[in-house]
């Protein structure tokens, strides 16, 4: 894996209030490449450093400013998202078995969480969000059972659902089955809306969380359109309700009402991305290179 230099990108203002979020003249600094398709990207708040998944070089990686990048996991299962909680737990989505698993990364120790649902196995478990519960919030596409980032076998399921897995009593609850290929998913600042984006339709979704964590009042938050390749993938929201969704072309930026205000063109397929050290840093997993860029 080889490091490159700086480079500009292009932004694209729908809005005038995008300036407000993306300064005028910003750089992607590429912090490894020569990968296969990347996915993944978790921020490691505690130990300053990130990790993230090549899911057909079928391992799990970690980066930081010291000592560049390292092998985490030679062997993740076609590891796709990760999430990391505050007890020292990393949640991932394996394609390879179909399955959320929980790795402590100061003992090892490896668990499996969820791998079926009513006796059924799983599709091929994508992306991955903790509540502040610690209760697991994750998507179930079809993906992981093609060739490249899959392992080619057919699906026991009928649908592609969202799920939330109970940590505290062990069980899984399918949230949504309506959905073509659930992908990214993020919440509000206040936990009160669920947001998933779904790849085929192009679509971003928003659900209201109930009381018990289940999902109501389905409603199409919005639909970015753009040119290039890609699709509506990795998702997050900042503190102040800002949609930030990798899609054809780069990263679009939505409000909280769901108007697209730009897009931050990428040079590569931007899978996902994840924030660094604060809301002004990104990560990004771009098919083959982990890029940083700085947006203020």
């Amino acid at each position: 894996m080889k490091e490159a230099s700086k480079i500009p990108v292009e932004v694209e203002a729908f809005n005038n209030r995008f300036r407000q979020i993306v300064k005028n003249q910003i750089f992607l600094e590429t912090l490894a490449t020569g990968f296969r398709f990347l996915e993944g990207p978790v921020w490691i708040e505690d130990q300053n450093r990130l990790i993230f998944s090549d899911i057909p070089g079928n391992a799990l990686y970690s980066w930081d400013e010291n000592k560049g990048i390292s092998l985490l996991r030679p062997n993740s299962y076609l590891a796709n998202g990760n999430a990391y909680d505050k007890d020292g737990i990393l949640i991932t989505c394996e394609h390879g078995t179909s399955r959320v698993s929980a790795t402590d990364l100061r003992s090892g120790t490896y668990t499996v969480l969820a791998d079926s649902y009513n006796g059924r196995c799983l599709n091929s478990p994508n992306d991955v969000v903790l509540k502040s519960d610690k209760n697991i919030y994750f998507t179930d596409p079809m993906p992981g059972r093609f060739p490249r980032v899959g392992i080619p076998r057919p699906p026991e399921l009928s649908f592609q659902g969202v799920y939330m897995y109970d940590r505290r009593n062990a069980f899984l609850y399918l949230l949504e089955d309506g959905l073509q290929l659930p992908n990214g998913l993020c919440f509000s600042p206040d936990e009160k809306i669920l947001y998933v984006n779904d790849s085929a339709q192009g679509i971003i979704f928003a659900f209201d969380v109930g009381t018990k964590g289940m999902l109501e009042n389905k409603r199409i938050f919005s639909s970015p359109q753009g040119s290039g390749d890609g699709v509506l993938d990795g998702m997050k929201c900042t503190s102040r309700g800002t949609i930030f969704c990798t899609g054809p072309g780069g990263i679009f930026i939505i409000d909280e009402d769901g108007d697209c205000l730009g897009r931050i063109n990428i040079p590569e397929v931007a899978a996902n991305f994840t924030w660094g050290e604060d809301e002004r840093t990104l990560y990004i997993t771009a098919t083959s290179t982990v890029y940083r860029m700085k947006i203020r």
